[in-house]
């Protein structure tokens, strides 16, 4: 009788759920292995489903949340938009209005124009940029990253913002909760003392666990004014900072966090111009979602000089949005390629579409070359990234593993129209569960800067053939194939 009960149960449990995964409307494949999941293991599926399965914050829900007093700021950046699209001239060339139709049918911005794109590939430049600026800074400084850490940069990032808080300046500092776990009680408390106003998105306590840990604001994000804006890969942390000039805050020397050596190699770009203002609406929207506050100040959107030969479009992601943006204009770039495809990722864990993408443009005989770091922070990243590395060789394309250290960077460079720099990395997190943002700026000028670093960086690469996969030791390989199959979640 107990048992005729339990089997019962268990089967009723397992119908219940299985209905709830089917309406979430998920790929056919991954429906399909959830529910096996649930049958094989129904206890322990259950709980890998409920807080790490693929869900999705819908724009419904995220609306709700950003509903409080965020309409006048929309409406504003909304009206921006359309003066945007009208007064700047339409591209010569039709793939870039292709990509931009794309990006506003997809909810994002139009292109707007900057009076100077400038392109960092080492964090000090980019940090000495960023410090020039926030110097420079006359009303207030907004400033959202994925890792703030309390080391050398970071400590040095927050004298920053604290004096210009001292100054009168208006000063607001967003951070992840997990990814900025290393940031000190004391460091937030000198920064709030000084009238910085900070806040962390997404806070992980067992009270929100279950709709919170999963999806992080991996964006880095400042502007100055709303005229100056940074985004890229360089997060404020010490991977950046070189081994022999870290110190653990007591004059002693320390390894760099992660046993990595450094400094990493990354990306990053400032923008002065309009395109700076959906930057703003980025932080903004964040902000609010975080805090509540409304944003009402008229500088927060200054008017649009459309001045400047720079044309640039900003396209953000995240689970409150639909569709995928970023892996759209990246998928669609891609698809357009006519010479060569140059993609830079840490992490190259692509999605079905992504690599199809990348597959076909190769076999068309498009120029496709992927670098990736020989190992990444993450073994398990690594070892899905090495499984995807036979079909992008069996297409005809080329992989290369930069040796020296970790490559941050996460840029990509079609032809010589298009050179993306953000925040998004080449996986399935990027595209679908974090936050994230990409700035696209169109033109032979930046996918020339861009690919001449991709050169420079193939220097210090090796190249990765067909032969030398096939003599990888199958317990490699095996841990590869087990690896891939965590894909989605990686």
């Amino acid at each position: 009788m107990l048992v005729t009960i339990l089997t019962t149960a268990e089967l009723i449990y397992v119908v219940v759920l299985a209905m709830w995964i089917l309406l979430e409307k998920r790929p056919p494949v991954s429906t399909i292995a959830w529910i096996l999941a649930l049958i094989a293991l129904p206890y322990a599926g259950f709980i890998v489903f409920f807080f790490f399965g693929p869900r999705r914050i819908t724009r419904k829900r995220m609306k709700h949340k950003l509903a409080r007093g965020k309409a006048r700021a929309r409406e504003s950046a909304t009206e921006l938009a359309k003066k945007d699209a009208a007064a700047i001239k339409k591209p010569d060339d039709p793939r870039v209005a292709q990509l931009e139709r794309l990006a506003v049918g997809s909810g994002e911005p139009p292109s707007a124009l900057c009076e100077d794109v400038t392109i960092f590939h080492d964090a000090a430049s980019t940090y000495a940029a960023l410090e020039e600026a926030i110097a420079s800074a006359k009303l207030y400084v907004h400033v959202a990253y994925y890792i703030f850490d309390s080391g050398q940069a970071g400590s040095r990032l927050a004298k920053c913002l604290i004096a210009r808080a001292k100054d009168g300046l208006t000063v607001r500092v967003l951070v992840d909760d997990v990814g900025s776990s290393a940031m000190s009680k004391k460091m937030i408390a000198e920064m709030r003392d000084a009238g910085v106003y900070f806040a962390r998105f997404h806070p992980v306590t067992l009270a929100r666990i279950r709709s919170r840990i999963d999806f992080r604001n991996h964006r880095k994000i400042v502007v100055c004014d709303g005229t100056v804006g940074f985004t890229g890969g360089i997060n404020i942390c010490d991977d950046y900072v070189a081994e022999e000039a870290a110190e653990d805050g007591r004059g002693s020397k320390r390894r760099v966090r992660r046993g990595q050596p450094a400094p990493w190699r990354d990306t990053h770009l400032r923008l002065r111009g309009d395109a700076v203002r959906w930057l703003q609406l980025i932080f903004l929207d964040d902000w609010q979602y975080v805090t509540g506050y409304t944003a009402r100040k008229p500088e927060y959107f200054p008017a649009a000089t459309n001045e400047g030969n720079h044309r640039v479009q900003v396209v953000a992601s995240g689970p409150d949005r639909e569709g995928e943006p970023i892996q759209r204009i990246y998928f669609a770039a891609i698809a357009l390629a006519q010479t060569r495809v140059l993609v830079t990722t840490p992490y190259f864990v692509p999605d079905a579409p992504i690599l199809t993408a990348l597959t076909t443009a190769a076999l068309r005989g498009v120029d496709v070359r992927i670098l990736v770091p020989r190992l990444s922070d993450s073994l398990i990243v690594t070892a899905a990234a090495r499984s995807y590395f036979d079909d992008v060789l069996s297409a005809g394309g080329r992989v290369f593993e930069y040796q020296p250290t970790m490559v941050h960077s996460k840029t990509l460079v079609v032809d010589d129209f298009f050179g993306a720099v953000g925040t998004a990395n080449m996986d399935n997190r990027s595209f679908r569960l974090n936050f994230e943002v990409t700035a696209i700026a169109y033109g032979s000028e930046h996918a020339e800067n861009l690919a001449e670093q991709f050169e420079r960086d193939l220097k210090l690469s090796k190249e990765i053939d067909k032969a030398a996969r096939k003599a990888s030791p199958l317990k490699w390989r095996l841990a590869e194939a087990g690896a891939r199959l965590l894909s989605p979640l990686l």
